[in-house]
């Protein structure tokens, strides 16, 4: 793909993001090519490629936004972990380099969408009442399934599954399928277990009238809602740039620790 104009998008709020900012941008100017700095709470439309310098929580918002324009994101991670984001500082210069020669992939995420809500990761519905249980019904394609005494209730795509689906018991999904999870947080029943559907279905979640709920999006923002809400597949997938190096499993081993045996004690 030609990439002719390009953005830093960073977060202020994190640590050595300005530091960052300003390196990238010297990297790129110097090869004489258009770049523009935007921070995550003023994103902008009308580029090709967008850097951005934060944690995974930076990088989910800017790939929701930039999905519509179907301009990809890569991540430059100064966050706690950076499942998503594809380098840390000490690998700057290389990464950039390598962007800036085009050895890099696009790699479509499948997102969810929620009236007007759109995830990445995850779509999460709990009771306004956090200490209370909820009983939550679960509908696929306007057929009844189960009924889940539970904490709340986890829709994630596969790109989400490596977070807070994992944490609650999911199963890990590769981002090349084409499917979602259900997965109940905490639920009072042992038989009750995670579930995964085709990318296809029309997830609807029925909730107890008597009480508010809320949905969390990607763990960012909160909508409260009563009775029922439905989840589809987005129309938008999110573009994340991936260097040709990446690969999905050894992202799982090195970021995860996947299938590493306990150090034996001397």
């Amino acid at each position: 793909m030609e990439v002719k104009n390009f953005a830093i998008c960073y977060n202020q709020d994190i640590i050595h993001s300005v530091e960052v900012k300003d390196k990238l941008y010297q990297i790129i100017s110097d090869k004489c090519l258009n770049v523009s700095v935007l921070n995550i709470d003023n994103l902008k439309s009308g580029f090709d490629f967008v850097f951005v310098i934060g944690g995974d929580g930076t990088l989910l918002k800017s790939a929701r936004f930039y999905a519509r324009y179907k301009t990809p994101v890569f991540g430059i991670n100064l966050g706690r972990l950076g499942f998503l984001s594809q380098c840390s500082t000490e690998e700057l210069i290389t990464s950039v380099e390598n962007i800036l020669d085009g050895n890099f992939v696009v790699q479509d995420r499948i997102m969810l969408q929620s009236g007007d809500y759109t995830a990445l990761n995850d779509f999460v519905i709990k009771s306004c009442d956090m200490g209370r249980t909820s009983r939550f019904s679960l509908k696929i394609n306007g057929k009844f399934v189960c009924d889940y005494l539970a904490d709340g209730i986890i829709i994630s795509t596969p790109t989400g599954s490596t977070a807070y689906g994992l944490s609650a018991g999911g199963p890990v999904l590769s981002p090349s399928l084409n499917a979602l999870e259900i997965v109940p947080i905490c639920p009072h029943t042992l038989t009750a277990r995670p579930i995964v559907v085709p990318d296809t279905e029309k997830i609807t979640v029925c909730t107890d009238k008597k009480s508010k709920y809320v949905l969390s999006v990607d763990g960012q923002e909160l909508y409260e809602f009563a009775d029922e809400i439905e989840i589809t597949k987005s129309d938008y997938c999110a573009k994340l740039a991936l260097l040709e190096s990446s690969e999905f499993y050894s992202i799982l081993k090195n970021k995860l620790y996947w299938s590493i045996p306990p150090a034996y004690k001397k």
